[in-house]
């Protein structure tokens, strides 16, 4: 679910749950599950994915919900840990990180929060 947010729809590449992550792929209108940092994450899922192929719909602007994946404060940049879940974006030496938003709310690993698409990067 999401609050005044504008979405698109994609094209999916395997099923996801509900306020999961997904990453752009190579291929035009399709998203994958995010499994790490340094993928260019589109955002979270507004509803779950049954299958490949189905179409998701993705918050591009405005706030929306997501699953975390460990402890996050209200005000933290998001980014994707291995499992499509949304995890506090760090500066890592030598590395790129791409954010997808800013926790509105805090949380623990498994809660589901509010966050704004804020999309950005983190260049280490």
């Amino acid at each position: 679910m999401s609050a005044n947010a504008k979405h698109k729809s994609f094209s999916i590449t395997a099923a996801l749950a509900q306020h999961l992550l997904v990453a752009f792929t190579a291929n035009r209108g399709e998203v994958a599950p995010a499994t790490a940092a340094t993928q260019k994450i589109a955002g979270a899922l507004d509803m779950g994915a049954d299958a490949a192929g189905d179409m998701v719909d993705i918050p591009m602007e405005g706030i929306a919900k997501v699953r975390l994946g460990g402890v996050v404060a209200a005000g933290d940049k998001l980014t994707s840990d291995g499992n499509s879940k949304a995890v506090v974006a760090t500066f890592t030496a030598a590395q790129t990180k791409y954010v997808f938003g800013e926790a509105l709310e805090p949380g623990v690993a498994n809660d589901i929060i509010w966050y704004r698409v804020a999309p950005s990067v983190i260049a280490g």
